[in-house]
């Protein structure tokens, strides 16, 4: 388990400003591979790197989008942070820039991915 108790308490309150509800079940999928794997992955990456001061939660999101978008082999995570960049502010126009701009540095089948993406996060944004 982690050495900061509090970290992973840190890390679900961000979580849950990117999506009320994903806590839970980022969680349960987490603990049903290992009970450390909530603390260690959740407290590094929400609450060591996400949680830090230098850039607002606005910005982070969409670097996020763009990068696991530039990846191209990340849907999952990229259709949540997708959902997460509208909960925080980002507007539909902005991730449609965001997916234009993948194809001039990580090539079409990146961008077209990523428009998959966009398309399910714009439609459980309408939805829900």
């Amino acid at each position: 388990m982690s050495r900061q108790p509090d970290r992973l308490p840190r890390a679900l309150e961000i979580l849950e400003r990117l999506e009320p509800g994903a806590p839970e079940r980022v969680v349960a999928n987490l603990d049903a591979f290992s009970p450390d794997a909530a603390g260690l992955v959740l407290g590094y990456a929400f609450a060591d790197i996400v949680g830090r001061d230098g850039i607002d939660l606005k910005t982070r999101e969409m670097l996020t989008v763009a990068m696991l978008g530039a990846m191209g082999t990340a849907q999952g995570q990229l259709e949540f942070h997708m959902r997460a960049a509208m909960n925080v502010g980002v507007s539909r126009e902005e991730i449609v820039e965001i997916v234009l701009q993948i194809s001039v540095y990580a090539g079409v089948p990146a961008c077209m991915n990523a428009i998959t993406a966009a398309k399910a996060a714009f439609h459980a944004a309408q939805s829900g």
